[in-house]
């Protein structure tokens, strides 16, 4: 019969045919906690009665969310999760490597066809990857770690088509930002976005990577990409695993099919305070900015960062009065633009170069915006409170807009300058 990607994955690891709607008990091949969700997770297993986990193999474990520790808590936490992963046996990258999403990816951690969960909403990045990948509550991660499976309902998914060739400038970040404008923010509740097209096979899996990872600003339970050949020249470098076919049946029963061209697409961003209140950069340019973030799990890795680097050019310096804070998404990220010599131009623009973390992302460790600031930022959303005070403003753009408007400080055209 034909299928979704999100049913072929799911009738696969289960042994028989299922269809969209069935609620169906899943073993999962990888599970993903961090510092934030993951003492709640351990205490859980606890209470279950849990022993040992299901295979320490298959489960990961960093921090990145408040590191170096920004408070005794979070040391407490750092400490508390260390001491899970040696009774365990678990191997734990803890604060060495960067963002949790990231690392999955570049560690080999989540391949096509596998299933894989995370005590963090945005674990659907490794859609790029051809995973049924999805974030999970922390109560729901103890069972994971105990029984290594999950019930899941089979989610509907919409085909998403995309077409055309991006313009100068334009890109993934640009064109997951107009979905969203589109969709809205709960125009795909428990669903998968099943991502097609010429635009979709021409980008690469850092683009990739960062349509997927916006997938639950649309409420989305999953962002899949079909994996092609690029998927599996990123993947079997990372891993040893044989190639298959794995892409949504032509005559499969989706829940809508949407059509798109990114060749007259314009830069997008995302005005305070929802992900879905997406305008062309034209309608809010020179709207002062106090602050730029480049970086994140969405816009942290090499390709970003160049992107932004070639937008700056020869400048001297990014512009007086806006403080521009750069973090690439892992060390392996943060060599390869320091390689480059990106990361030398940052700093000598004016830039603060952070390790790897999420940063001002999550609000929490650094970066805090004051009542009244205005922050630019290639992250992934822009809700009040979501980068310090709930009296502030952040908007959402692609590192290319993030760079020109760094420069000018205010937002800014990348394609005019």
């Amino acid at each position: 019969m034909s299928a979704t990607i999100a049913e072929k994955i799911f009738s696969q690891r289960c042994g028989r045919s299922v269809r969209a709607g069935e609620v169906v008990m899943a073993p999962v091949d990888a599970a993903m906690i961090h510092d934030i969700t993951g003492p709640l997770a351990v205490r859980v297993f606890r209470e279950m009665g849990g022993e040992r986990v299901f295979d320490p193999e298959r489960i990961i474990m960093l921090f990145d969310h408040q590191i170096p520790a920004d408070s005794i808590p979070a040391a407490e936490n750092h400490v508390f999760m260390r001491e899970f992963a040696k009774e365990q046996g678990i191997h734990n990258y803890d604060l060495l490597e960067g963002v949790c999403h990231q690392v999955v990816m570049e560690k080999g951690r989540a391949a096509p066809g596998e299933i894989v969960v995370g005590t963090d909403s945005h674990t659907c990045t490794y859609g790029a990857a051809g995973a049924f990948a999805t974030g999970i509550g922390s109560t729901d991660m103890g069972f994971v770690l105990k029984f290594g499976a999950l019930y899941f309902r089979v989610p509907e998914s919409i085909r998403v088509e995309v077409e055309g060739a991006f313009g100068r400038r334009v890109g993934a970040k640009d064109l997951i930002l107009s979905l969203a404008g589109d969709i809205g923010a709960d125009g795909a509740t428990y669903m998968a976005l099943e991502f097609a097209g010429r635009a979709m096979r021409e980008m690469n899996m850092a683009g990739r990577m960062t349509c997927a990872n916006m997938a639950i600003e649309m409420g989305a339970k999953a962002g899949i990409v079909a994996p092609d050949a690029a998927t599996w020249d990123y993947v079997t470098a990372r891993r040893d695993i044989k190639p298959f076919d794995l892409e949504g049946d032509a005559d499969a029963s989706y829940r809508e099919r949407r059509h798109y061209d990114v060749t007259d697409l314009a830069p997008q961003v995302a005005v305070p305070h929802n992900v879905d209140n997406v305008v062309d950069v034209t309608d809010v340019a020179g709207t002062k900015v106090d602050q730029v973030f480049i970086g994140s799990c969405t816009n942290g890795r090499y390709e970003d960062l160049a992107e932004a680097a070639e937008v700056l050019g020869n400048a001297d310096r990014f512009a007086d009065g806006v403080r521009v804070i750069v973090i690439p998404a892992s060390r392996t990220e943060y060599l390869k633009a320091l390689r480059a010599g990106l990361i030398e131009r940052f700093v000598e623009a004016g830039a603060l170069v952070e390790a790897p973390c999420c940063g001002p992302c999550m609000g929490g460790a650094f970066g805090l915006l004051a009542p009244g600031e205005v922050s630019l930022s290639t992250s992934n959303r822009n809700f009040r409170g979501r980068q310090g005070s709930a009296q502030a403003s952040v908007y959402l753009s692609s590192p290319a807009t993030a760079a020109a408007s760094a420069l000018y400080g205010e937002i800014t055209d990348p394609r005019e300058v």
